[in-house]
């Protein structure tokens, strides 16, 4: 039992290590070789959890191939455009696919378009997602289009995250220890008492309470 709990442990970090090596995606946005390549590691992984009597190097070694072969291919295909296409093939339109209405439907749906009369194009990309053009009359108007200026108030970090200060995103949003210190001053609350506080280069910031997390 002892050596199965090791060898799960020890799977399961060299599974994590993998997964960053080859990128973070959400399942739905994997390409062909990476979809092909997380099947595999789940599989030799199991292999290797449920069958102790055989040495672990044999089921490291297949997934360490399988990481290098998808690293080495993935930067392939960016120099290479004909083997990308070759390899996770190009945007289809739905009537190639013969996808139905209603997976139409539902897909529409899940980017805020309820209505077909609002597209004019409609495509399926690579890795499977679902890629719509309105028609210009029923996208919504911009700041451009409306004559209006916006100001850049650039990215919103989180400085406070659980009572913890991140000095990555004290730098990010150009802000100092300092400035931080005196709107916690300001607001009459420790360090401690914060579950999250976001701050922008406009030195705008927002700030949840443990108390009020829940």
């Amino acid at each position: 039992m002892f050596i199965s709990i090791i060898r799960t442990t020890l799977l399961y970090i060299l599974i994590i290590i993998a997964v960053r090596f080859m990128g973070k995606r959400q399942i739905g946005d994997l390409q062909t070789t990476e979809l092909v390549v997380t099947m595999l590691l789940s599989d030799i992984a199991s292999l290797a959890v449920e069958n102790s009597s055989k040495p672990l190097l044999g089921g490291v070694i297949p997934m360490v191939v399988l990481v290098v072969c998808e690293i080495f291919l993935s930067g392939a295909m960016i120099k290479n455009s004909r083997l990308r296409k070759l390899v996770c093939g190009r945007p289809k339109e739905l009537r190639r696919l013969r996808m139905s209405v209603e997976d139409l439907s539902e897909s529409l749906r899940q980017q805020d378009i309820f209505s077909f009369d609002d597209v004019l194009f409609a495509i399926v990309e690579t890795n499977g997602q679902l890629s719509v053009m309105k028609k210009p009359e029923k996208e919504n108007p911009t700041m451009k289009d409306l004559n209006l200026k916006s100001e850049d108030k650039g990215i919103e970090a989180v400085i406070i995250s659980d009572g913890v200060l991140s000095k990555f995103s004290m730098q990010l949003c150009d802000v100092s220890e300092e400035f931080i210190k005196s709107v916690l001053k300001k607001e009459k609350l420790n360090q401690d008492e914060i579950f999250i506080m976001t701050i922008n280069r406009n030195k705008e910031y927002n700030i949840i309470k443990r108390s009020e997390k829940l």
